[in-house]
């Protein structure tokens, strides 16, 4: 099974964790190719952001909704079409969790893979 992050960035946000304030939240979109298929699939994972550990990423409080899923390779064209819906559709993953996501305060610049 082949693994891709064909976009990730880390944003500034907000989640309530435990009775603590989770301040920081990744949103990516990963493509898993395996024996002639291709899935696609968008997550988003809230973690601390603190001085001390500001990536500390903690698999609590991630959810992932599956885009496609179909016999076939990679498509950047496919790609392309998901990189111009993904805000929304991390914004309605980030509200099954009760958080939200800072779009204008990226962390990092964001990484295509």
């Amino acid at each position: 099974m082949k693994v891709i992050n064909v976009y990730e960035q880390y944003f500034e946000g907000h989640c309530r964790v435990y009775d603590t304030d989770w301040k920081g939240v990744r949103v990516a979109l990963v493509a898993t190719s395996e024996e002639g298929t291709v899935k696609y699939e968008v997550q988003v994972n809230f973690f601390p952001h603190t001085e001390e550990d500001p990536f500390l990423i903690s698999y609590d409080k991630i959810e992932t909704k599956e885009l496609y899923f179909a016999k076939g390779r990679r498509s950047k064209k496919r790609e392309e079409a998901y990189m111009e819906i993904i805000r929304p559709l991390c914004d309605e993953l980030a509200a099954k969790m009760d958080g939200t996501i800072d779009w204008d305060a990226p962390l990092i610049e964001a990484r295509r893979g």
